[in-house]
């Protein structure tokens, strides 16, 4: 099989993989007993901290370990507003997002607007190049009408065209408005050298397992000062912040998948850059064929194509059949029928944007798995063409 949706997962890593197996066989204890083998995976639990916070740029006591991205966007957001409403519970709460956001973050500004008539949601456009600009988020925060700026939480690299946001300049924009920043950066890490300090982000999220590291594990980076309440009541783990016990073996992977991430984004970058620009020199030569999201300023390993009279799904099950693993979109819509979000915010029509294809790839991916899909691709969307009423030569 060729695996070419890096964005909804990657492949663990044998040097992770072995990292871990320790941790789940001999070293069981309890990272909160006292005894030695409590000691000991209480040991590695801090080993792992300060190797993530070396990775971004952070000090350990920033970094939280959480189950992934998902747990972290819902924890910034969520708690940002608390935060907000405990000072001031007589105020209006102004969220800033933008319209293409990951649902880890669309659906949780929805339900707290839906719940309280006293938080107000703008959504930032993101036009056909797929970027957010700042003066867009300034203009927002600036009309008073809507309440006090509270938090801005706009996503690092869109996991399905892949366009990477300007975030340093948006997060200024924030702080300007006296508002927290939030980034989820799921898809940038390992793909962009990341100071977390430097970018002035408040608050950043990310998970393990698009890294080559385990699922179910990730963390979420908040910065020295940022006072927010608890996530997890119930215990004394992550500072009080987030009870449970701790999952050992997944922390020891995601530090060793993080670490590796960090030191290898040179090599990955110049390598899929190469092999991003052969792929589309190839697909942008069928008839009707479009990129989504600017060729600049995107993810080194991330194409995003959409075909006239093609259905996605017919696309994604052909290239199934010919032994190719890619996706038109978000794995966490996967059950929806409803076109992309995404590609509705950048403006494409419901019916170009249900035949996308998106290509995800990572450091394993070679150059001969990509001749493949070259080869393959082609005859694929002509098949599905010829049984198309809707496509003329």
């Amino acid at each position: 099989m060729i695996y070419l949706d890096n964005a909804a997962t990657t492949k663990i890593s044998s040097s992770v993989f072995d990292a871990m197996l320790p941790w789940l066989k001999e070293g069981y204890g309890n990272a909160s007993s006292i005894y030695k083998l409590g000691r000991d995976s209480a040991r590695a639990v801090i080993t792992a901290r300060e190797t993530c916070a070396a990775a971004l740029g952070a000090d350990p006591h920033e970094i939280i370990f959480t189950s992934g991205g998902s747990e972290g966007d819902n924890w910034a957001i969520k708690s940002s507003v608390s935060a907000f409403f405990l000072k001031n519970p007589a105020g209006t709460a102004h969220i800033v997002t933008s319209a293409f956001e990951h649902h880890a973050v669309l659906h949780v500004v929805e339900t707290l607007a839906k719940n309280n008539p006293h938080i107000h949601v703008t959504y930032l456009p993101v036009y056909n190049d797929g970027f957010v600009r700042p003066a867009d988020l300034d203009a927002a925060f600036s009309d008073t009408s809507k309440g006090t700026p509270v938090l801005a939480t706009i996503m690092f690299a869109n996991n399905e065209i892949g366009t990477i946001q300007p975030i340093e300049e948006l997060a200024a924009v924030a702080k300007r408005h006296g508002a927290l920043f939030h980034t989820d950066a799921v898809q940038i890490i390992g793909n962009a050298d990341i100071d977390v300090h430097a970018l002035g982000a408040d608050m950043l999220s990310m998970s393990s397992h698009k890294i080559h590291g385990p699922k179910g594990i990730g963390l979420i980076y908040i910065k020295k000062g940022v006072r927010l309440p608890n996530l997890i009541e119930g215990g004394a783990q992550e500072r009080g912040l987030r009870g449970g016990t701790e999952n050992v073996a997944g922390i020891v992977g995601l530090s060793k998948a993080l670490s590796e991430a960090a030191d290898g984004v040179a090599e990955k970058v110049e390598k899929l850059t190469k092999l991003r620009t052969k792929i589309y020199d190839s697909v942008i030569q069928i008839p009707k064929s479009r990129l989504n999201g600017s060729l600049e300023n995107r993810l080194a390993g991330s194409l995003n194509f959409s075909f006239e009279a093609i259905e996605g799904e017919a696309l994604l099950l052909n290239l199934d059949l010919a032994g190719i693993a890619a996706s038109s979109g978000s794995a966490c819509t996967s059950g929806s029928l409803d076109p992309s979000h995404v590609l509705l915010a950048i403006g494409l029509p419901t019916e170009i944007a249900h035949g996308s294809l998106r290509i995800t790839m990572s450091k394993y991916t070679t150059e001969e798995e990509i001749d493949v899909l070259l080869e393959k691709l082609p005859g694929i969307i002509a098949k599905i063409r010829s049984m198309s009423p809707l496509w003329q030569e």
